[in-house]
């Protein structure tokens, strides 16, 4: 079964509004949403939403009555997804991302990284997490601002992916780090990229889906827990994720769209921790609490 992408193209800003409807519409539904830079200097951006063929009517007739409201004049397009690895396909000849003082790159782009970067290897593979993405940057960038400003003695990555953020944190301090996540493809990925930055201890690699592991209770309370996954699950386990940290701990949480941003917040303002700040990339936002 093909894969459809509808989309917009439009302005960063309008992108970013279409983006928030497109939340709205299909709230917790499992279609792919999400904006893109097509030209930096022109602002020229495409809002999308994704889906299988067979559920391309319905999608479609719920976005183009939404547009004909809020964006009368935005046109909408089609494309047909071509059954290829696009993981791999889209991140060729990407080029590296600064965040904070990370520079995350590809085994190609060695020769970029300049003095005083902490460098991040990441190469196109199976597992999410290559910092182009707006919510895996806006996690490094609070990691950098959390670890500069507090301390901090163990880390849990929570759905690790590619392990970049687990590295990242074990590259800026000496303490272990325990990263997880639901995918054994991913865990190993993952590992295979803690050795390909030169990381020969600290970062302990377990599959784990949710909190279901007595890895939890084994390396933590966690003074900091990151958590890059996506605003349902986010919401459904916030009551496990703070028993698992520790008193003046810190939280980062993304894979969030900023139209959900609110709903996160409430869950964990529930849960007795406090909202720090929150950053926007690209349609999606990174959200820092902590527990006074």
């Amino acid at each position: 079964m093909s894969e459809i992408r509808l989309y917009v193209s439009t302005t960063e800003k309008q992108a970013e509004e279409i983006l928030d409807l497109l939340g709205e519409v299909f709230g917790e539904e499992d279609f792919a949403i999400g904006t893109t830079e097509i030209d930096e200097k022109k602002d020229i951006w495409e809002a999308s939403v994704y889906m299988m063929a067979e559920d391309e009517a319905d999608v479609r007739s719920r976005v183009e009555a939404a547009l004909s409201q809020a964006f009368p004049d935005a046109a909408l397009s089609r494309e047909v997804i071509p059954d290829v690895d696009w993981v791999s396909k889209s991140l060729e000849g990407l080029r590296p991302v600064r965040a904070g003082r990370f520079l995350v790159h590809g085994s190609h782009d060695r020769d970029k990284v300049r003095i005083g970067d902490i460098a991040i290897e990441i190469d196109a593979g199976q597992a999410f997490g290559t910092g182009h993405h707006g919510t895996t940057a806006g996690c490094l960038e609070v990691i950098d601002r959390v670890l500069r400003a507090r301390k901090v003695r163990n880390a849990l990555d929570l759905g690790t992916g590619s392990g970049v953020l687990a590295i990242a944190v074990r590259k800026l301090r000496n303490i272990p780090v325990l990263a997880t996540d639901i995918d054994p493809i991913a865990v190993r990925v993952a590992a295979e990229n803690v050795r390909r930055n030169g990381i020969a201890s600290g970062i302990s690699m377990v599959t784990a889906p949710g909190f279901h592991s007595t890895a939890f209770s084994e390396h933590g309370p966690f003074d900091l827990i990151i958590a890059n996954i996506l605003a349902r699950p986010l919401i459904r386990m916030a009551p496990q994720l703070v028993t698992n940290l520790a008193p003046g701990g810190s939280v980062i949480l993304s894979g969030i769209l900023a139209s959900q941003r609110w709903k996160v917040i409430a869950a964990y303002s529930g849960a007795k921790l406090r909202h720090v700040r929150t950053i926007w990339r690209n349609g999606w936002v990174t959200i820092h609490l902590d527990r006074p």
